[in-house]
């Protein structure tokens, strides 16, 4: 059972600053981005252990904690958890327990965490780094949903060319602040379906993530995923383990993204600009029209 997640923190503030314009230097208030740590802790059988610090923008918290635990694997049905809720223990200081969420098993004993060692503190700009390692995909036995395969989803230069425009008229706080990134799912025909920003665009990713494994709509392997800035290991590790065959960004890959998407048979998508883009692995899934060749 989730209780309520409406965010206690906002999601930006206002700063005084300095503005230039020409020769002249304005005092003047402007928003930025929130940025605060989320823990996630995971409570069975009357115990409970931290298994990562991250540094977000809050809100969705449920679903960034949730989407990151089924990322790693520790999660496989949402029949699994009991409750997800911030943390009001009476030891906890009042403004901080809504930084910190319990994810509440039914099991009665902790999971196996191991594969979690690679991380407790994660960052908002670049996600949890160390263990990036096609290896212990393989070994989770991570792959792409059967009907995601180069038969099933395809998608037109059009669709791909217009998804960055519409990801960013979306983008509320984006709007005020200019200092969030986003992630967003859109159908075939390139219409967004749903959209997160945080400061991290893996935690966006996760809140995506998060939300689908707790309305059970996963996997994703219907769907396209866009996310600003660059598309990294962590990145294309959350989508093919919620099923998405396709992932673009308005950025370029890393080299461990290609091989990821290369290894798992992934439609990796990178630098939309205009009418130009490039793909990096699964072409197969381009739908070429006459206009487009």
């Amino acid at each position: 059972m989730l209780t309520d997640d409406a965010p206690r923190l906002g999601s930006k503030g206002r700063a005084q600053v300095w503005r230039v314009d020409g020769d002249r230097l304005v005092s003047r208030a402007d928003y930025v981005a929130t940025e605060e740590p989320l823990e996630i802790r995971v409570v069975a059988g009357g115990q409970r252990q931290t298994v990562a610090v991250t540094m977000r923008t809050p809100g969705n918290d449920f679903e960034l904690a949730t989407g990151f635990l089924f990322s790693e694997g520790i999660l496989t049905d949402p029949a699994e958890v009991r409750r997800v809720s911030y943390c009001v223990d009476r030891d906890v200081d009042p403004e901080q327990r809504y930084n910190i969420v319990n994810v509440e098993l039914r099991a009665q004993r902790l999971p196996e965490l191991e594969s979690l060692e690679r991380h407790f503190f994660t960052s908002s700009a670049c996600g949890v780094c160390g263990k990036a390692s096609l290896e212990s995909l393989r070994v989770r036995g991570c792959a792409l949903p059967v009907d995601s395969g180069s038969s099933a989803l395809r998608v037109t230069p059009e669709v791909i060319r217009a998804l960055p425009e519409r990801l960013r008229v979306a983008q509320s706080v984006f709007e005020s602040t200019g200092g969030l990134h986003a992630a967003g799912l859109f159908d075939s025909a390139g219409e967004l379906l749903m959209l997160r920003e945080d400061v991290g665009r893996h935690n966006a990713v996760d809140k995506l993530v998060g939300q689908s494994f707790l309305q059970g709509k996963l996997p994703l392997s219907e769907r396209i995923m866009l996310v600003s800035g660059r598309s990294s290991y962590e990145i294309m590790q959350k989508s093919l383990a919620a099923g998405v065959a396709v992932v673009c960004s308005v950025s370029a890959p890393s080299t461990l993204a290609v091989a990821l998407a290369e290894e798992f048979g992934m439609t990796l998508v990178g630098f939309i600009r205009g009418e130009h883009f490039n793909v990096y692995a699964g072409a197969e899934r381009l739908v070429m029209t006459s206009a487009s060749r």
